[in-house]
């Protein structure tokens, strides 16, 4: 091997590399505010409410996630949420009550849930640490519990510039 060649200290070190974005749904993030059908903004009204639930483009929502939610301070009898998920269900990807926040925490949860932990028995794991995509800290969190009963180690950033995690002891 002359001087001149490059080795990819890396590659060689046997870490994988888990990258949480490329398990995330890139489906867009919709939030159904149901403050948007209450009569004067604050009694939401069974039979008006109803009919609105019938007339409404519910295929608007095909493949999307949503988060349902009432922004405004307004009693909502919790069947009201109910009936709009039964109109979602069918055409959405993911729906739950909260905000768009909560939202994009359920994705990335739903993306860790999708990973088969034992994969990565005995592995040095690097978690991915930046991308495109804002990772809530508790996918992290989340990740790192599923994955430490199984790795030998964990780390935290890139493969050339890690901070370390988690270590078994041998």
């Amino acid at each position: 091997m002359s001087s001149d060649t490059i080795i990819n200290k890396v590659q060689q070190s046997g870490l994988i590399t888990i990258d949480l974005e490329d398990y995330y749904h890139p489906g867009e993030k919709v939030l159904f505010d149901i403050k948007d059908y209450l009569y004067e903004g604050i009694i939401l009204k069974e039979k008006d409410f109803r009919t609105f639930l019938k007339e409404h483009n519910w295929e608007q929502y095909e493949g999307k996630n949503v988060a349902i939610t009432c922004s405004v301070d307004a009693i909502i009898p919790t069947w009201a949420y109910m009936l709009v998920a039964t109109k979602l269900q069918p055409v959405a990807n993911l729906i739950l009550f909260g905000t768009i926040k909560d939202l994009h925490a359920k994705i990335f949860s739903n993306a860790i849930a999708q990973i088969n932990a034992s994969d990565y028995t005995q592995s040095k794991v690097v978690i991915k640490g930046c991308g495109k995509l804002e990772v809530p800290v508790s996918a992290y969190v989340e990740l790192t519990n599923k994955l430490l009963p199984v790795v030998s180690s964990i780390m935290y950033g890139e493969p050339c510039s890690t901070v370390p995690v988690y270590k078994q002891l041998k």
